[in-house]
C-alpha cells in the first residue's frame, strides 16, 4: 500500500481503512470493503449506550450492598448509608459490603481495560491480559513468598504477586526486543506464552511440594474479592491511575495501531511508544487487579468483545464501555456467587469462568463481534 494518504473527497480502494467521522476503522479479514460496524453506528446512540451502561452499573452496586447471605431491603441499606456502623445491618453494609463492591469496581475496570488494550496492541481479540505473562508471574512470586518467605495472608503476599507480575512482563519485554527488530506483536506474545508456561510448572511444583502453600494458594488462584479491605486497596490505587492514564493517551494512536505498524507510521502514529505505553497500563492494572483478587478470567477477554460489537472498531469508544461493563460483569458475578451455593459461597473467578464461557462461545461465532 503507498505511504501517500489520499484526500479525504477521494473514493478509497477496496480493502482500505475507512475514515468515516475521522476515524481510521479496518476492515475484518474476509470482509475487505466492508468496514466494522457495531451496533450503534453514530456518537449520539454510544452516548445513549453508555449512560445506559452507567445506569446498569449504579443498579448492580446497589444490588451488591443489598444481596448476600443476609440480604438487607433497599430502604434499609440506604437508611445504613447515612448512619454510623453501630447496629447490625450498618455494620454489614460499611464494613463487608461496601468495601467488597469498592474492591469488585476496582478490580474490574482494571481488568478491562487492560484486556481491552491488549487486544488492540497484539490485533487478537482472543487474548487477555495474562498474555503477557502477568498471571504466571504472580502466581510463581507468591508461591516464593508462602514458602520461602513466610507469607500468610492476602496483605502479606500481595506484594509478592503485584512484584511478580511486573518483573515478569518486563523479561517478556526484554525477550520480545532481543536480537534483531523491534518488539512486535508477535514476540511478545510467544515470549510472554513461553515465560508463562516455564513459570507454570515451577509454581506447580512448588504447590505439591509444600501442603502449606498448596493449601493458601488454591483459595488465592480461584480469584474472589471476600476478605479485602479497603486498606489493600488504598496503596495500588496509585498503579490504577497510571495505567487508566497510559490507557487514555494510546486510545486515538491504537486505532491506527490496530491497522498495521506500516499504515500506523503512515498516518503519524509513533508505534514504539505506543507499544511501550499499552505494556506499562496493562501490566500496572493487571499485575495490581491479580494481585488483590488472584488471578480472575474472561473479564479482560469478555467484556471488550462486547463493547467492540456495540461501538465497532474505534479504541476510544471500547475503553470508554469496557470501564463501565467490566466491573457490572465483576459485580454482578459476585452477588452470583454469594447466593448460588448456600450457606457458602463461589469465588467470583469461577462464576465469571461459567458465566463468561457461553457468552464469549456466542460473541464469536458474530463475525462482527471479532474484527478489531
Amino acid at each position: 500500500m503507498s505511504s501517500t494518504i489520499a484526500p479525504a473527497t477521494a473514493t478509497a480502494p477496496v480493502g482500505a481503512p475507512s475514515t468515516a467521522g475521522g476515524i481510521e476503522q479496518a476492515s475484518p479479514p474476509g470482509e475487505r470493503g466492508r468496514p466494522v460496524r457495531g451496533v450503534a453506528h453514530n456518537n449520539a446512540v454510544r452516548s445513549l449506550g453508555l449512560l445506559a451502561g452507567v445506569a446498569v452499573l449504579v443498579v448492580v452496586t446497589l444490588a451488591s450492598v443489598a444481596i448476600g447471605a443476609r440480604s438487607i431491603p433497599l430502604d434499609e441499606v440506604l437508611r445504613a448509608l447515612q448512619s454510623a456502623p453501630v447496629y447490625d445491618e450498618a455494620i454489614i453494609v460499611w464494613e463487608l459490603r461496601i468495601p467488597r463492591t469498592i474492591m469488585g469496581l476496582a478490580v474490574g475496570v482494571a481488568l478491562g481495560v487492560a484486556g481491552a488494550l491488549i487486544q488492540a496492541m497484539t490485533r487478537n481479540p482472543l487474548a487477555d491480559p495474562g498474555i503477557l505473562g502477568v498471571n504466571a508471574g504472580a502466581a510463581f512470586a507468591v508461591a516464593i513468598g508462602i514458602t520461602v518467605f513466610g507469607a500468610g495472608s492476602i496483605s502479606g503476599y500481595m506484594w509478592f504477586a503485584f512484584a511478580g507480575a511486573l518483573v515478569v512482563t518486563v523479561l517478556v519485554y526484554l525477550i520480545g526486543s532481543a536480537g534483531y527488530g523491534p518488539a512486535t506483536p508477535v514476540r511478545l506474545t510467544l515470549a510472554g506464552v513461553a515465560l508463562a508456561a516455564v513459570l507454570s510448572g515451577i509454581t506447580t511444583a512448588i504447590t505439591l511440594l509444600n501442603p502449606n502453600t498448596f493449601d493458601q494458594m488454591r483459595y488465592w488462584q480461584a480469584g474472589s474479592v471476600v476478605g479485602r479491605g479497603l486498606e489493600l486497596l488504598w496503596p495500588v490505587l496509585p498503579f490504577f491511575a497510571l495505567g487508566l492514564l497510559c490507557a487514555v493517551l494510546v486510545a486515538r494512536p491504537l486505532n491506527a495501531v490496530a491497522m498495521g505498524d506500516d499504515l500506523a507510521r503512515s498516518l503519524g502514529a509513533n508505534v514504539a511508544v505506543t507499544r511501550v505505553l499499552v505494556i506499562v497500563a496493562v501490566t500496572v492494572l493487571a499485575g495490581g487487579a491479580t494481585a488483590l483478587a488472584g488471578p480472575i478470567g474472561f473479564v479482560g477477554l469478555m467484556v471488550p468483545h462486547v463493547a467492540r460489537w456495540i461501538v465497532g472498531p474505534d479504541q476510544r469508544w471500547i475503553l470508554a464501555y469496557t470501564v463501565v461493563l467490566a466491573p457490572v460483569l465483576l459485580i454482578s458475578a459476585d452477588i452470583i456467587g454469594r447466593i448460588a451455593a448456600p450457606p457458602g459461597e463461589l469465588p467470583v473467578g469461577i462464576v465469571t469462568a461459567f458465566v463468561g464461557a457461553p457468552v464469549l462461545i456466542l460473541l464469536v461465532r458474530r463475525k462482527r463481534a471479532s474484527g478489531l
